[in-house]
């Protein structure tokens, strides 16, 4: 991923309405309304209510709800809690994650569990190295 590509919505931040991002962005504050981009990551203190949010890949560290496609993967971690309706071509929940959604997922082929952990590890990294970007 290109790094010029990254975007952040910092603790202090409120949304409400459309929000359209290419690369990533990373979410610490707060959204409501439609959600459009490729790598969403939702940090501990970041919550999104959204009744259309159509991403690549999201990682939840803090709390979504409401209608979610992810043409990828949604992996939420154990400090990650979704709720609502999802569809999705992976699911990685993080032991003391939380899911309370309608799921449907597309995946053809049961996940390695190494391909698992490096998936967590790396979605956590991104959330610490978030915490270090001083804007």
């Amino acid at each position: 991923m290109n790094k010029k590509n990254l975007s952040i919505i910092d603790k202090e931040l409120m949304i409400e309405g459309s929000v359209s991002s290419t690369g990533k962005l990373i979410i610490k504050g707060k959204i409501k309304g439609e959600i459009k981009g490729d790598i969403i990551v939702i940090a501990e203190d970041g919550e999104v209510n959204s009744n259309s949010a159509i991403v690549a890949s999201m990682t939840v560290g803090g709390k979504f709800n409401g209608d979610l496609i992810a043409s990828k993967e949604l992996i939420i971690l154990s400090t990650g809690s979704c709720a609502g309706k999802v569809e999705c071509k992976d699911l990685i929940v993080e032991n003391g994650g939380v899911l309370n959604a309608e799921v449907s997922c597309t995946t053809s082929s049961q996940a390695d569990s190494g391909k698992v952990r490096e998936k967590i590890k790396l979605a956590k990294k991104e959330i610490k190295e978030s915490n270090k970007i001083e804007l």
